[in-house]
């Protein structure tokens, strides 16, 4: 019985001593967690304003803003990361826990875990390299795939850690990549984007030569539609005549636009291309859509 009440009077001691600083860890690890996070934001936001006057354009992000955000999410992410680990190691060592005596176990585990962490190391490493070399940031539109294709995965940047990436695609799906299996990344809007529409016409000679007349025309008409003024960076332009095949030519307009806004003012050229064609009885039968074959 006197041993009973001596267990529960130690108890009571370490309840009020250790115990206590262990909840305290761990609730200030949480709001300190949280604070930095708020500052981070914060930080974003005056930075970004600071930077106000590199804007393009109030529609498209500048690139120190890009740069900036994704770097503060990387920073934020790496600081919270080490207060969570800091406050493990302070609650281990109020629980009695030598940690001196695990360095030994700790060392073979370590070498065992560093065998399947390589890819953690390989992820975390080119997040560094992503961020410091500007390869992308957190509102570029990018197409991430293998070394020498043309297809893969492609969308919005919505967040960068040193470990992952997480794109938006245009069907909403949020896909996170692992910085270590990106190989290939197409950046579809740094500095500017363009258009390229190739338009399928009838060979004949006549016509052809009708179809340019009317593109140049229709070319002049786009540069000064109210819908394109704000995302056109160089007016649209018939470069000529991309390929020849039988019966059949097809002629390029290209268009330089603002980073990302390829996509609405290729939509907006499109129809009106086909439009105007098809009222001139100018499309071939199997052609009723202008194609966007490049994006640069």
């Amino acid at each position: 019985m006197v041993m009973f009440a001596v267990d529960i009077a130690d108890y009571k001691t370490w309840a009020r001593t250790s115990g206590l600083e262990i909840l305290l860890i761990a609730i200030g690890s949480v709001l300190v967690s949280r604070f930095v996070h708020g500052v981070a934001i914060i930080a974003e936001r005056r930075v970004v304003k600071a930077t106000a006057y590199q804007v393009v354009s109030d529609l498209v992000k500048s690139e120190p803003t890009k740069y900036i955000h994704t770097a503060i999410q990387a920073i934020d992410w790496s600081l919270r990361s080490v207060i969570y680990f800091t406050a493990t190691v302070l609650i281990l060592i109020r629980f009695g826990v030598p940690l001196t005596s695990l360095v030994a176990p700790a060392t073979v585990i370590g070498v065992a875990v560093g065998f399947g962490a390589q890819t953690l190391v390989q992820d975390v490493l080119g997040g560094f390299f992503i961020i410091t070399e500007r390869q992308y940031g957190v509102g570029d539109v990018i197409r991430i795939s293998g070394v020498g294709l043309t297809t893969g995965v492609s969308g919005t940047v919505e967040e960068v850690t040193l470990r992952i990436t997480k794109i938006r695609t245009l069907a909403g799906e949020l896909i996170a990549i692992r910085n270590g299996q990106i190989l290939q990344v197409a950046n579809l809007s740094r500095d500017w984007s363009q258009v390229v529409i190739d338009v399928q016409l009838p060979a004949e000679k006549k016509s052809s030569k009708r179809a340019r007349e009317i593109l140049d025309e229709l070319c002049k008409e786009l540069a000064e539609d109210e819908r394109l003024v704000p995302v056109l960076l160089t007016p649209p332009m018939v470069t000529g005549i991309e390929s020849i095949s039988l019966g059949y030519i097809v002629m390029r307009v290209v268009a330089r636009t603002l980073p990302s806004k390829q996509f609405d003012a290729g939509r907006i050229m499109r129809a009106r291309i086909i439009e105007t064609l098809s009222a001139e009885d100018l499309l071939p039968d199997s052609s009723s859509a202008a194609v966007i074959q490049q994006m640069v």
